[in-house]
Formats: structure tokens, C-alpha cells, sequence
């Protein structure tokens, strides 16, 4: 990241603050384009002295990914960009689908085509544990981005360039995820519980950012990666936010799901394991000669890593209900503590 040229799209985002500071913590980079809709955000952001640094210029764009020309005229000088904008809510969704298509399929295209017009070296996308065999339209949408972010690497010509994507879990308090909900309900004295058995996967906002900038010191372009994550049960979260109030049962909602995958068993076969994350390979690595791959998958096992990988289990799937680690309520406590404002 040193003196280099960063674009985030969303980047007034929960993540995409998160992201920035930590640059500026770690690195010294050239410049830092904030490209998000939200003015109001980007002034907060400017007036904020966790997001600057001396000798780093700081940019704010307004523009939406669903404008492809203002996105080229954003990228001007850009290596490295991270795709975060997206809209994000499985109800508002479902009520505004093609809303969710323009921002999420069609954004993600432009976003690409963008990078491809302006010289980018290296593009890493933001996914959800939704889009793995997704039963509603937010998973649907960001399936299908995963996907043009991958295939993206197989017409780059003679670019220098490389797309890749990370997917993940619930981010922990992130804005509209169930603990800062819990948080508002508690002085009612009752938490609405879609289902008590409900589990999902945890990750917090530093992990999530953290896992990211790793990915693209990794990466070789195609990978979709996924970090290993610990798992919670609703009830568990319930406990540790609010332990004196009651739970009310009123089922689940349309789109959701008691546990979430974010690697299916079809997705097993191409799956790499390494010590800390997994990889999914590019579907393009799979039954074409060698001439036309992106990258030998035999070398990337040994190599992309620190440590060698190992090709997963016919069978495997990474589910929040089966995962091997779970958070404790004492534990839930201790990261909210730590990690939500």
C-alpha cells in the first residue's frame, strides 16, 4: 500500500472507515479516494482526524457505481481499488429488487469495466456468506458480482491487472446487524428471536479488514477467499447483550436462513484449505488445457502461501451450524466490549 493509490467504493461505509484508518495506521500510501453517495458521511469524514495523515492526499468523490463515466473520471491514476458499495439489506431487497440489481449486478460491472479503462493493478471485491446458494435477492445479486469479479481475470488481455473477491460473515455491529438491534430493544424488555436455533458466522470489522489487505498481498487473481471464522448461536448473542430481558420466538423472515454457507458441497471440489482462510478457485481453472488457465492450481496450492494448502474433501461444506468453533456468551460479551461502539 505504500505510495500507492487506493479507491473504495462505499467508501463512507462501516467497513470502508474501518479500512481507511487501518491504512493510514500501517502504511503511508500516495492518495486515498473515498467514492461513496453520501455527503453528508464524506463531510463527517473530512472533519475527522482519524482520516488523515500527513503526506497522504485524501479524496472524496460523490458519484454511485451505477455511474460508469464518473467511476472512470474517479479512478484516474488508481492502482489498487476495493469494491465495498453495495446495497446490503435482504428486506429492502426483496421490496426493491431491481434497485438491488442496478446497484449490485450492473454497479459491480462498472466497477470492472472502470478498472479496465483506467490501469488498475489490483481489485478486490466484498461478498457475503449470502451469496453462497442464496434463497433471496441480496444473495442472488452478490452471487452474480462474484461471479463477473471473477471471470473479469479471464478477458484482462495483456492488462496488468488481477480481481479477486472475499467473502465473509456477519460483521459484528456493523450498522443493521442484530447486536446494535438487541441494543435498541433491550429498555422494551423483549427481543424478537426469528428462531432459536439460528447460528451465523462472526467476524469483526478489524478481522474483516485485516483479512482483506492479507488477500492482496496473496493474491494471484481469480481466488474467491474466505476467511475461517468462528460461529454464534442468536440465542447466545441474546444472552450477552441482554441477558434479563425475554425472548420472543417470531419466526423467520423472508430470505433467511436458520444457518448460513459460505462454502457450499458443490464448491468443495475447488476448494483449497489453507491454515487460516480457504479459497474457492475460479470455475475457468477447471477441466480447460493448461494453456488457457489463468494460473497452475498445483503451484498456487504450494506457493500462494505461506504454508501449503490442501485440496478439500469431496463432501466438505462451511456451514455456521457445523462450524467447529463457536463463540461462548462470556466470549459474545467480551468482543462486544472490545469491538462495538
Amino acid at each position: 500500500m505504500n505510495n500507492k493509490t487506493l479507491l473504495i467504493t462505499g467508501g463512507t461505509g462501516s467497513f470502508g472507515k474501518k479500512f481507511i484508518s487501518t491504512v493510514l495506521k500501517k502504511h503511508t500510501p500516495k492518495k486515498i479516494i473515498i467514492y461513496s453517495r453520501d455527503e453528508l458521511k464524506q463531510f463527517e469524514m473530512q472533519n475527522n482526524s482519524e482520516y488523515s495523515k500527513p503526506d497522504v492526499l485524501m479524496r472524496y468523490f460523490i458519484g454511485d457505481v451505477r455511474d460508469k463515466e464518473r467511476l472512470i473520471r474517479a479512478m484516474e491514476g488508481v492502482d489498487i481499488v476495493v469494491h465495498a458499495a453495495a446495497l446490503k439489506q435482504v428486506p429492502a431487497a426483496e421490496y426493491n429488487p431491481f434497485e438491488a440489481v442496478k446497484t449490485n449486478i450492473m454497479g459491480g460491472q462498472n466497477v470492472i469495466d472502470a478498472c479496465f479503462e483506467s490501469g488498475i493493478k489490483k481489485v478486490i471485491a466484498l461478498s457475503t456468506d449470502k451469496a453462497a446458494a442464496p434463497i433471496n435477492l441480496y444473495g442472488a445479486t452478490k452471487l452474480t458480482s462474484d461471479k463477473l469479479f471473477i471471470a473479469a481475470n479471464n478477458y484482462r488481455g495483456t492488462k496488468d491487472i488481477k480481481f479477486s473477491v472475499v467473502r465473509y460473515g456477519n460483521v459484528m455491529g456493523s450498522r443493521g446487524s442484530v447486536i446494535p438491534f438487541f441494543q435498541m430493544k433491550r429498555k422494551e424488555g423483549v427481543l424478537p428471536i426469528t428462531d432459536d436455533r439460528m447460528t451465523r458466522f462472526n467476524i469483526t470489522l478489524q478481522e474483516g479488514v485485516d483479512f482483506v489487505l492479507n488477500c492482496f498481498d496473496v493474491m494471484w487473481g481469480g481466488e474467491l477467499f474466505v476467511p475461517k471464522i468462528p460461529s454464534y448461536n442468536i440465542v447466545d448473542v441474546a444472552k450477552a447483550v441482554a441477558p434479563e430481558c425475554r425472548l420472543e420466538i417470531v419466526g423467520i423472515r423472508p430470505g433467511e436462513k436458520v444457518h448460513e454457507e459460505m462454502i457450499t458441497e458443490a464448491d468443495a471440489m475447488n476448494t483449497i484449505e489453507f491454515d487460516n482462510y480457504y479459497v474457492i478457485l475460479p470455475s475457468a481453472q477447471l477441466g480447460l488445457a493448461e494453456n488457457l488457465k489463468l494460473w497452475d492450481t498445483e503451484k498456487f496450492r504450494k506457493e500462494s502461501s505461506g504454508k501449503e494448502g490442501k485440496i478439500c474433501d469431496t463432501g466438505f461444506k462451511y456451514n455456521s451450524g457445523t462450524n467447529k468453533d463457536f463463540l461462548t456468551v462470556d466470549d459474545i460479551k467480551k468482543l462486544i466490549d472490545e469491538h462495538v461502539e
